[in-house]
């Protein structure tokens, strides 16, 4: 498909989605080769991102991966920002493109909409703000040498998901003896986890309004029969229930379905900018659709996987159980006296026990940062304990 083509098609495109009601930055899309596209996906969409060793292992693994024919590329990658980018692979066949380009102006709506995206992030700052940090975090490796910003890196990467306000990585900032250089690329990370943080927490919503108003768009589009059918195809590749695990694009686009059907478009429009994945499950995840996409819980027995639970509300929250931040243990500061040098870090338990091994790593890496001693108050097997690492990094519990 030729760039005239395509222009065509994606102005039809934005102004079938216009006048249906949907909002959005302006869009601009990019085409490029498989292997940039893997280098963008490494770069989560943001090539200008600073550097990291991990950035590399993670190109080697999608590389590997797609060169083995063990996942595919992604039909695209679109970015948080105003205006919005979207890059798209050139060797996609015209079809393709076109339903990609209708999945992107829904996530373009998703973005400028949603509370989350809207109060939590800055889309035209966006891509100024990671060439940036690209070049602060550069420049300090000029000056410090590459091994002592990556040995910090590695340690605020390690918590990066605690990057909130009032988290540990602010709280990190405001109270350690860490070099301003070092606060500053705590700072970094931060800044940048928070911008990607809607995203983690609107998956499912994301995901299947793009779905939903792709397969709406594409079907008041004048294609062909030959062209019809083969979007039908995709698209039905795209939405299909995955055995073992939840596709976000099949359910998010079932329950969109449901909620058009029952409340309409201007309701829907409100949900989609005011909910996450945690309230959209627990109130539209209803019970038949639970039944129609075939959720159950299930438990490992050996070498066997069996069906432990069909209850509606248990699935869903389940579901929530597992989404979003709600995937991640919540740790929270609980003191740090300064005269022992001590930082004491409580696990607010919901009866899921911390996997010993990474609470361990991650409390050397924490202690890297803080210079002092840390002590993780948690639970196992319903006994108060604490996991406590010293200035030389020795790891040893006790009961609290």
């Amino acid at each position: 498909m030729d760039i005239a083509e395509l222009k065509y098609y994606s102005d039809s495109i934005e102004k079938i989605a216009t006048d249906i009601g949907l909002t959005f930055y302006e869009q601009e899309f990019e085409i490029i080769s498989y292997s940039d596209m893997i280098g963008y996906a490494t770069y989560l969409g943001m090539p200008s991102h600073y550097p990291h060793w991990s950035l590399g292992k993670n190109y080697d693994k999608l590389k590997t991966y797609y060169e083995n024919n063990i996942m595919g590329l992604p039909y695209e990658i679109v970015i948080n920002s105003n205006p919005c980018i979207a890059y798209l692979v050139k060797d996609n066949s015209p079809v393709l493109h076109i339903l990609t380009m209708a999945h992107v102006y829904g996530h373009n709506d998703f973005f400028k909409n949603n509370y989350l995206f809207s109060a939590g992030t800055n889309a035209e700052y966006a891509i100024p703000m990671f060439k940036n940090h690209a070049n602060r975090v550069r420049n300090y490796i000029q000056l410090f040498g590459y091994a002592q910003v990556e040995k910090i890196l590695d340690a605020i990467h390690s918590i990066k998901m605690y990057s909130e306000e009032n988290s540990l990585l602010s709280f990190l900032i405001e109270n350690t003896n860490l070099n301003e250089w070092q606060k500053d690329l705590l700072n970094i990370v931060m800044l940048q986890n928070r911008y990607f943080m809607p995203q983690l927490q609107t998956k499912i919503m994301n995901e299947g309004w793009a779905s939903f108003w792709h397969y709406n768009i594409l079907k008041k589009l004048e294609l062909s029969v030959e062209k019809y059918l083969e979007f039908i195809t995709i698209h039905n590749n795209v939405v299909c229930p995955t055995n073992g695990a939840l596709n976000p694009y099949y359910l998010g686009f079932k329950i969109w379905e449901n909620i058009y059907n029952n409340y309409g478009l201007k309701d829907m429009l409100i949900i989609r900018e005011l909910n996450s994945d945690t309230s959209f499950i627990r109130n539209y995840l209803t019970d038949e659709i639970c039944k129609s996409a075939n959720l159950y819980a299930y438990i490992k027995q050996e070498k066997n996987y069996i069906v432990s639970d069909t209850t509606a509300n248990n699935i869903r929250n389940a579901l929530i159980n597992t989404i979003g931040l709600n995937s991640i243990p919540k740790i929270e500061v609980e003191d740090y006296d300064k005269l022992k040098n001590q930082l004491v870090l409580v696990h607010v338990s919901d009866n899921r026990e911390l996997d010993l091994s990474f609470a361990t790593e991650t409390l050397k890496y924490i202690q890297t940062l803080s210079a002092g001693t840390v002590v993780l108050k948690t639970f196992f097997s319903g006994i108060k304990r604490q996991i406590v690492c010293d200035t030389n990094k020795k790891i040893y519990i006790q009961n609290e």
